[in-house]
């Protein structure tokens, strides 16, 4: 069996099984999973659910599963997404007379969704029905159409991001994500396999570039000056996946349009190349020819903008208000070539320590941030309970960058990888932008939640200083038993809303979020806090608060599905402060036991403190442990090394010299936690690479 193959199995197993947990289809949950790729990746800001499949005028089929939310809230692009989920034993196969079809479809539907008489026929709470009317109503303001076909077969055509004509005098691109592709992200977050910038062939003209690295750097670099309207054309075409995943973020958390580069560009195009600082990219690789003139960039693999987002971003949006000017609008650029095998460590750093020098603060840069070191070192040490149902202890895996679990899983033989299901079971899988959103819901802002999760990710990453405070100490093992407690309990009420015969279908997202957000608002309207230790303990949630979160959630789709006169489209209206704010303000009626779920704030303080305090001893017990089981022989090697490279100061020498002693003599408390310290500074240096090497 091919690795496509396989993951095709892997692949159709997990829809099918989040279909069953969640009691919707497959094609629903087909999308969910989907959509989360596809906002990650910058195809789409979000990714909103509203399936249509119906014939219209002289019986043309039409159909769409989904759109990528308001345009405008994106660059007043209109995103709609067809999804081609089928169950087949093998890997299906579509060519450019499949892929033709199933566009027809959409552009029908689009096409029809500007008809009153369409959007008058169709049931007007309908996902289809909001979907028209948000077509019909942004149709004067939308400036490029881009249409997403996403399918579990083996697409045999090229037509990624290629161009298809246009509608009514807006623009149209076909984007096509297949199997292939989903695999390629889902296991090692590669969006971008496909993007490669003919400079010359498609955007008019090589750049001229000069080449800024000798023959022994360590990577390949260039300098560019590169015009403004054919940077503009690029992102036009491209748009946000031309974006580093960091960059990205710090983008959707910010928002909009820089005004002082806007100005720049209409007022003084002139002087952009003097006042802007330019851009800072990478690629895989490069086609450069010598011409008379010079070297000449022909073409870019995985060019990825990694400072330089936001003035990208901003030439783009103002390139057709400033017309003629675009023509003297130039960006320097500083080009660095990063072979594949290393742009998953180096690409961050880059965009990292470019960004560091502008305005962009470094918790924008949370996919690095150490919050997510120390929730993955919890995610692999702490042991959840069996619970009531289950026979044994597991871990919740916390995946930090796209693919660590693949990847991890990958690695091991047969038989490890057996002991490894048992260990992390896939139901207890989560990732960044989850964490974000359960965190988020707790917090009171089920609105910023169902703004999809790459907005709601964005959010978060601005509190994450707060969150992570002065050292970190807050985020300990009883954060993390709390967060997964959130977990078990927004997974339940997903599975648990599908099932209600009130549920009418579409919105669940929202109405769970909102649920919940409304369960934790009202205890704190009383100064208490919902007890998590006893989800945690059981690894689910006690009856009694089901019952409360299905009395909120009923009301939530209520208050969802009820929009003030005007607003049709309820996906967006739960995007709404104002909805918040008005079912935060509702008095439900829960189950009278509902207080037994609720405790006094102080007691989470207190028991926060006695597990900080029982952290401590165990750590302390743990370097002691270590430090003697390392023995006299090695710390004796440990500080002759670091008195010869020099890394050592004088109280570090001089406790590694009592180490080197025993056990003649003990090191005491304190001076175990400068040995564990001192040899931790000096495995940073390189000590013991050279035996592991050997």
């Amino acid at each position: 069996m091919s690795d496509l193959e396989e993951f095709h199995r892997d692949f159709i197993a997990q829809i099918q099984g989040s279909a069953d947990a969640l009691g919707t289809y497959v094609q629903e949950a087909f999308f969910e999973r989907v959509g989360e790729f596809l906002t990650e990746a910058g195809e789409v800001e979000q990714a909103d659910y509203a399936h249509y499949r119906g014939t219209g005028e002289k019986g043309v089929n039409l159909q769409a599963t989904g759109s990528g939310g308001d345009p405008a809230n994106g660059d007043d692009i209109l995103s709609l997404i067809l999804c081609d989920f089928q169950l087949s034993e093998g890997v299906r196969s579509t060519n450019a007379t499949d892929l033709k079809a199933q566009f027809k479809k959409l552009v029908e539907f689009l096409r029809h969704a500007r008809k009153d008489s369409f959007r008058n026929a169709l049931e007007e709470t309908s996902l289809g029905a909001g979907l028209a009317d948000m077509i019909a109503t942004r149709w004067t303001r939308i400036a490029k159409i881009k249409l997403i076909f996403v399918t579990n077969s083996d697409n045999r055509a090229t037509v990624d991001a290629m161009p298809a004509g246009s509608i009514a005098g807006k623009p149209v691109t076909y984007n096509v994500w297949d199997l292939k592709r989903l695999k390629a992200y889902a296991e090692q977050g590669k969006a971008r396999a496909e993007l490669t910038i003919r400079f010359a062939e498609e955007f008019g003209a090589g750049v001229p570039v000069l080449k800024a690295s000798g023959s022994d750097a360590a990577l390949e670099s260039y300098i560019a000056v590169i015009p403004g309207r054919q940077l503009a054309a690029i992102y036009d075409v491209w748009g946000a996946r031309l974006l580093e995943s960091n960059v990205r973020s710090f983008l959707q958390a910010k928002g909009g349009v820089n005004k002082g580069i806007r100005k720049t560009i209409l007022d003084e195009p002139h002087m952009f190349l003097s006042y802007n600082n330019g851009l800072a990219a990478t690629a895989d690789k490069v086609e450069v020819v010598r011409t008379e003139d010079g070297l000449l960039l022909m073409s870019a693999d995985n060019l990825q903008i990694v400072n330089g987002g936001q003035t990208t971003a901003s030439l783009h949006a103002a390139a057709k208000a400033a017309g003629r000017g675009m023509d003297d609008i130039f960006v320097q650029m500083k080009l660095s070539i990063v072979p594949a095998v290393l742009s998953e460590s180096v690409v961050p750093l880059i965009s990292e320590f470019a960004n560091s020098q502008n305005k962009v603060n470094a918790a924008d840069f949370f996919a690095n941030h150490p919050f997510h070191v120390r929730i993955q070192e919890l995610s692999r040490k702490i042991l959840a309970p069996a619970g009531e149902h289950g026979y044994r202890e597991t871990k919740w895996f916390y995946e930090r960058a796209r693919g660590q679990f693949a990847d991890e899983r990958g690695k091991l033989t047969d038989a490890k990888r057996k002991v490894w299901d048992a260990e992390y079971p896939k139901t207890q899988f989560f990732t960044k932008t989850d964490l974000a959103k359960f965190e988020n819901t707790w917090r009171g802002r089920p609105d910023t939640v169902s703004q999809g999760a790459q907005k709601n990710f964005g959010a978060f990453a601005k509190s994450i200083e707060k969150v992570w405070g002065k050292n970190g100490d807050r985020i300990d093992d009883g954060w993390f038993r709390r967060l997964i407690s959130k977990a078990i309990i927004f997974r339940k009420l997903e599975r648990l809303v599908s099932a209600q015969e009130w549920y009418e279908g579409g919105y669940r997202a929202n109405i769970v979020t909102y649920a919940i957000a409304k369960v934790a608002a009202d205890a704190e309207a009383l100064d208490k806090v919902v007890d998590l230790s006893q989800v945690w303990r059981a690894q689910d949630v006690p009856a009694v608060l089901q019952e409360a979160l299905l009395v909120a959630a009923a009301e939530a789709q209520d208050a969802i599905t009820s929009p003030p006169p005007g607003v049709r489209n309820m996906s967006e209206w739960a995007k709404n402060q104002a909805c918040w704010e008005q079912f935060r303000k509702r008095k439900l009626s829960y189950p009278e036991d509902y207080s037994d779920l609720l405790i006094d704030p102080a007691e989470v303080q207190e028991e926060t403190k006695v597990g900080r305090n029982d952290q401590k001893l165990t750590d302390d017990l743990t370097d002691q442990v270590r430090v003697f089981e390392l023995g006299g022989p090695f710390w004796a090697k440990a500080r002759a090394w670091g008195r010869e490279k020099k890394l050592l100061n004088q109280t570090e020498f001089g406790v590694l010299g009592i180490c080197a002693q025993m056990p003649k003599r003990l090191p005491t408390e304190g001076q175990i936690k400068v040995a564990i310290d001192a040899l931790a500074k000096l495995e940073g240096e390189g000590f013991g690479q050279e035996e592991t090497a050997a």
